[in-house]
């Protein structure tokens, strides 16, 4: 393994996180992965389009690779610093239900007294800059308060904020209710020109190994705004037009408007809305960095060849 950190994902087999583990094996670090006991024996398959595995099927995945699978739960103490006393970098890959029970994550942590890095779940907007509204801005807000319990108890971490996922945002061009790239109409939220950042699950996952892997990322959050995917709405419709040989009918829909949709709207629609209205209107994407706290993955990581927004919208053709 040439001497590389070990390292535990946590929420592994999510759609964020079995990436994440894949990158880990690919890049020669001892992976780890912590599962809950009911899990490793259920035999009950959990299969959607973008996870076409089930959970049972990639644990076997995983293990077949040299993974060492750990049981235990976060809200395990015990088991949880036994878990992490094992590893160097601990990687918090959890949906965003759980959040706050970080806390207990980084409890474990500070008691095991060994970790180099821990990954909080981020993969998302950068939370100490995003302009969300509700429901999104209650999620970034409980984000925000663990990046500071994190710092206060003198943890060190990274920060991985990975913006838009092409799996949430792209295969339908961010269209609610649909789940394939309209080939007629398209709504467009404020007026299509504000640059956004998109990433597809697997290049975040190789993203958060590099960022592990790399000593100057330490106490830094990194950010993956890909050059080829640093698009504004518009230049994403105008790239699939011109796949599909059609201009499509644009409707575009005010500030107002939005607000408007995301209060009459019930999950999941507003919070889709919400994550929309983040990047499409305010921008959340679009900032400065500053070196002394901000790595830009793409400069610090050139030699990664990632999947571009324009190679994505090719499967949909």
């Amino acid at each position: 393994m040439g001497g590389k950190d070990r390292i535990l994902v946590l929420g592994s087999t999510g759609s964020i996180g079995r990436h994440i583990v894949w990158a880990s094996v690919k890049a020669g670090n001892p992976t780890f992965v912590l599962v809950r006991r009911n899990l490793t024996c259920n035999r009950v398959s959990l299969v959607t389009a973008a996870n076409p595995e089930s959970k049972e099927e990639l644990l076997h995945s995983f293990q077949n690779s040299g993974v060492t699978i750990i049981e235990g739960d976060i809200s395990d103490h015990e088991t949880l610093v036994k878990a992490i006393k094992q590893v160097d970098v601990v990687i918090c890959a959890a949906g965003r239900q759980i959040i706050e029970d970080q806390v207990k994550i980084i409890a474990a942590i500070k008691e095991a007294g060994n970790v180099k890095r821990f990954f909080p779940s981020e993969f998302g907007l950068d939370v100490d800059r995003d302009k969300s509204v509700d429901p999104v801005r209650e999620v970034f807000v409980e984000k925000a308060k663990i990046r500071r319990i994190i710092e206060a108890e003198g943890i060190p971490y990274t920060y991985l904020c990975c913006h838009a996922f092409t799996g949430y945002f792209l295969r339908n061009l961010a269209q609610i209710n649909t789940i394939v790239p309209p080939r007629d109409r398209v709504v467009i939220l404020g007026d299509g020109n504000v640059k956004g950042a998109f990433v597809t699950e697997a290049d975040a996952g190789t993203y958060t190994i590099e960022a592990a892997n790399d000593p100057n990322a330490l106490n830094k959050s990194v950010h993956v705004r890909l050059p080829a995917n640093y698009l504004t709405f518009n230049e994403i419709i105008s790239l699939w037009e011109k796949k599909i040989g059609k201009t499509l009918e644009k409707t575009y829909v005010t500030e107002e408007q939005v607000l408007k949709d995301i209060k009459e709207s019930s999950f999941p629609n507003n919070y889709l809305l919400a994550l929309f209205h983040s990047q499409q209107i305010k921008g959340d994407a679009v900032y400065e960095i500053d070196s002394s706290k901000d790595v830009e993955a793409s400069e610090a990581y050139p030699h990664v060849k990632y999947t571009t927004v324009d190679e994505y919208l090719n499967q949909f053709v």
